[in-house]
């Protein structure tokens, strides 16, 4: 009997976080009242369009706890029926600039429903009901937003891709280190990746555009920067900065960061964390500030990934 109590309360008053994901499907349509159909238009493009376009989103709730004598942190019963009734039972199906005050444009305070200002508005009303401590709201799989709390900021992250070819040497090496160091990769004529780039910008979002930037700005400096000058190359040929730098994951992330930090910036965003993946199996992460995301979004991205 004693030997039971004990095993029951294995692991009680420890901390841990959980995550929970739920999904809704709703429409939403960036259009300002105060602006004319044109300037509509030329801001936001096709986003402008009536009746507006949907999404199937998808939202990542961590939360975090000690473990009860049950070796829970929260009953997930009841985790679910909170994240339905504040947020997927108001949103599924419907057109989100209607579904909550928030995203009322007839009044000054009302802002349009981005992907991080839905994020930042599902926070405050998860807040009260659950010990959250970071949520994720992806709005497809190339886009999704981070909400760790901040009053000011909120993350948000595009992925995108091209396919490259690189080889693994120093130049001042023989052939016989560099494959002691590089393995495979340093063989002669190279080898090629189809990678996936996700780039993470900071910043507070627009009380009435509810965006940390333009996103269509972003997205054309990244094809501008990264995707274009990279696409189709073989980066030691092809791309001057790696004809004396190695152009491994790290490097090529290194790169990428250093293109963008001060173009985003003139955006009126921070760039945070660029994240390479070369293959399935090896990725690379660099920080352009401070972390902040640290090793969250690996968990949610696990299981957003299920």
């Amino acid at each position: 009997m004693t030997e039971m109590k004990s095993i029951a309360r294995h692991g009680q008053g420890r901390s841990c976080v959980i995550t929970r994901r739920a999904c809704f499907s709703a429409s939403h349509r960036y259009w300002l009242p105060e602006l004319s159909a044109d300037d509509n238009a030329a801001r936001f493009g096709p986003c402008s369009f009536a009746p507006g376009h949907g999404h199937n989103y998808e939202l990542i709730v961590s939360m975090a706890g000690d473990l009860d004598a049950h070796g829970m942190v929260l009953n997930l019963s009841e985790v679910k029926h909170a994240i339905r009734a504040e947020v997927t039972g108001q949103l599924d199906f419907r057109f989100l600039n209607e579904a909550w005050p928030e995203f009322d444009l007839s009044g000054p305070e009302g802002c349009l429903p981005t992907t991080e200002a839905l994020v930042r508005t599902i926070w405050h009303r998860l807040r009260a009901h659950l010990p959250i401590t970071a949520l994720r709201l992806y709005e497809q799989p190339g886009l999704w937003a981070d909400y760790l709390g901040d009053p000011m900021d909120a993350f948000l992250t595009i992925r995108t891709h091209f396919a490259a070819a690189h080889r693994l040497a120093r130049p001042e090496l023989s052939q016989e280190e560099n494959e002691q160091i590089y393995g495979k990769c340093a063989r002669p004529h190279g080898h090629g990746h189809n990678y996936l780039v996700d780039i993470t910008v900071r910043g507070g979002i627009d009380p009435r555009t509810g965006m940390v930037c333009d996103l269509s700005a972003l997205q054309r400096l990244v094809d501008d920067l990264v995707v274009e000058p990279f696409d189709h190359t073989f980066l030691n040929k092809d791309v001057p900065f790696f004809a004396e730098c190695v152009p491994t994951a790290e490097n090529i992330a290194l790169h990428i960061a250093d293109r963008l930090s001060t173009p985003i910036k003139a955006i009126g965003a921070h760039l945070h964390k660029v994240r390479l993946q070369e293959s399935p199996n090896n990725a690379a992460e660099v920080y352009a500030e401070v972390p902040q995301l640290e090793m969250l979004p690996a968990v949610m991205d696990a299981v957003a990934a299920i």
